[in-house]
């Protein structure tokens, strides 16, 4: 009888557990504390604008807005925030959020989904979306009531800049963006089944939708939380002061990582100019240290690596852009410090070991460094070396460019002129292959973060999306974009965003009528150029259909092509965004070397 009763209690007591949680579940309990206000014309649409205070901008496709959205995040030093439609809306920014993701941009996707009652039966566009971003996405998060709106955007913010930035992803179901008394009308069963299944049927409804809005109008905090950075401990620091105080042939990597917050990018530039150690600049970091500056060395890494007794890896990877960490020499001592700590030691296990590996943020850690190394500097003749050795290497590419090609223009005199006239505040983005190759060893961005380019991901079509998010950022500022006739296609339509939202942009178009970068490498080793050849288009007449200003230029236009480069200036600071279709010769100029 005792075991009986013990029996039943115990059932009773699960059972009770069961009604809590399904109560808890429902809503139940909140809603004795918390009232829906039925008569308000509010939504949550209300509660994401009061939070994000964002201008909208829309594109002509979904990938441009996340894109322009990763450029935000890099030029502000803030989250980007890119809004779309559900289903294929979202589809179409997966490669975006992973060149995000893997160029450590901080960004906040916002996407719509079905409605919470009609997920998972057939809604129009209603698919797992979760699953998708799950492994693109810091965080991610399903709104199911209009109460998690405000807490879930301050957490998602501050997770996006946290230790290694990267996007987040927030979908909201439609019903979570409609007032009450539309929401209503859908939820409403107009021909409810009879007797107690169709009692149940209306309360689960009603109560779902009194659940939805419950405490939806309540103030909340909707400050930013903290942001975690993590930094390099004192002794690291003091261990590196001592392996660099006795370098003679240091050198220093940078990469994009060391651009982030919070640490200016003017107090990393002094840090470095008074270290006085030889720089090479990846990334966004290009244009760290000026145009001119004696300690940038832009040539011949490969040999500075080769010579090095002490390599910094200041937010560099060691990943296919250092041949996976072989060209370090083993003899060399290696200081690595990264935010993420699988990037910090990325093939250390195979082709290199760090002397030091801090996971910390590189742009702090440098100054440290160089307050700790005050009144010590790099012996001079190292860095003078390399800067006459990288001198001769540019002189001779710049023979190159005066080269004739067997048609049209040389790429390489088109990318100098383009060079010698762009404005001091000019914003380069790169997007392409041979062409864009080319550009990154002969334009000079003229100061921090005016240089995008996709980043590890080596992703075609950031063009349209990185140059308005630039505009945008920095109005007065010049933005060209260099694009290969290939990568063109991908987001040429944006000239008409560029139009309508009066962000005028110029875009140089190297035109060989190829997609050079493969066939370069196809047709020697297949003896084949199918899927490789292009058509001179003109791309001129497309971008003046999209409201834009095109030019076409060629070889008979070689004596004046800076009279119209100069033309192009004057038309875009006037208002219009302007496309320069150049029409380029095959040459044999590799990408990355430039040479014969």
């Amino acid at each position: 009888m005792e075991c009986l009763s013990s029996v039943l209690g115990c059932c009773a007591g699960v059972a009770v557990c069961a009604l809590l949680l399904a109560a808890y579940k429902l809503g139940l309990v909140y809603q004795l504390f918390h009232k829906t206000d039925t008569q308000s014309p509010r939504h949550g649409g209300e509660s994401v604008a009061e939070k994000l205070g964002i201008r909208i901008v829309d594109t002509r496709h979904e990938a441009t807005a996340v894109f322009a959205a990763d450029a935000v995040a890099r030029l502000s030093g803030t989250v980007g925030v890119a809004a779309v439609t559900a289903g294929p809306g979202l589809t179409n920014t997966v490669t975006a959020v992973k060149n995000a993701q893997m160029a450590e941009s901080p960004l906040l996707l916002i996407g719509g989904a079905a409605g919470t009652l009609l997920q998972g039966r057939g809604a129009l566009q209603d698919i797992d979306q979760m699953s998708l971003f799950k492994p693109l996405c810091k965080f991610c998060a399903s709104i199911r009531t209009i109460r998690e709106i405000v807490p879930t955007m301050r957490k998602a913010l501050a997770i996006a800049q946290s230790g290694t930035p990267g996007p987040v992803f927030i979908e909201f179901p439609i019903d979570t963006l409609y007032p009450y008394h539309l929401v209503s009308k859908e939820f409403g069963v107009k021909n409810p089944p009879k007797g107690l299944m169709g009692k149940i049927v209306s309360w689960y409804l009603n109560n779902h939708l009194i659940n939805l809005f419950a405490g939806a109008w309540e103030t909340r905090d909707a400050s930013p939380l903290p942001v975690d950075i993590p930094h390099a401990t004192e002794d690291q620091v003091q261990r590196c002061i001592e392996l660099v105080s006795r370098a003679k042939k240091p050198v220093i990597l940078l990469g994009s990582q060391a651009t982030l917050p919070p640490t200016p990018a003017d107090d990393i530039r002094k840090a470095l100019e008074d270290l006085g150690i030889p720089c090479f600049l990846g990334g966004m970091s290009r244009g760290m240290l000026g145009k001119n500056s004696p300690i940038h060395i832009r040539q011949n890494r490969r040999d500075a690596l080769k010579d090095a007794d002490l390599v910094l890896l200041a937010g560099t990877v060691c990943d296919f852009r250092l041949s996976y960490g072989r060209v370090l020499n083993r003899r060399s001592k290696i200081i690595a410090i990264n935010r993420d700590k699988s990037q910090l030691l990325k093939n250390s296990d195979m082709f290199w070991k760090p002397t030091i590996a801090i996971q910390g943020d590189a742009g702090s850690f440098l100054v440290q460094l160089s307050k700790g190394l005050k009144g010590h500097r790099c012996p001079e003749e190292w860095p003078q070396s390399l800067k006459t050795a990288d001198l001769t290497k540019e002189n001779t590419n710049r023979v190159k460019a005066d080269e004739k090609t067997d048609r049209h223009l040389n790429p390489l005199k088109v990318l100098h002129c383009v060079d010698e006239l762009m404005a001091e505040d000019s914003i380069i983005v790169a997007d392409g292959g041979d062409f864009v190759g080319s550009a990154a060893y002969i334009m000079r961005p003229r100061g921090p973060m005016r240089w995008l380019d996709p980043g590890a991901f080596g992703t075609l079509g950031v063009g349209g999306g990185f140059a308005l998010g630039a505009k945008l950022c920095r109005p007065d500022s010049e933005v060209w974009i260099v694009y290969g006739d290939g990568s063109l296609g991908y987001s040429v339509a944006e000239f008409d965003t560029f139009t309508r939202h009066k962000t005028p942009v110029i875009a140089v178009v190297g035109n060989d009528a190829c997609w050079s970068q493969i066939s370069r490498e196809q047709v020697p080793i297949l003896g084949s150029n199918v899927a490789c050849g292009l058509a001179f288009t003109d791309y001129h007449t497309v971008a003046e259909g999209y409201g834009g200003k095109g030019y076409l230029v060629g070889r008979e236009d070689e004596d004046r092509l800076s009279d119209i480069i100069r033309q192009v200036q004057k038309e875009t600071a006037e208002g219009r965004a302007t496309l320069l279709n150049v029409l380029i010769g095959k040459t044999n100029f590799r990408e990355g070397s430039i040479s014969v």
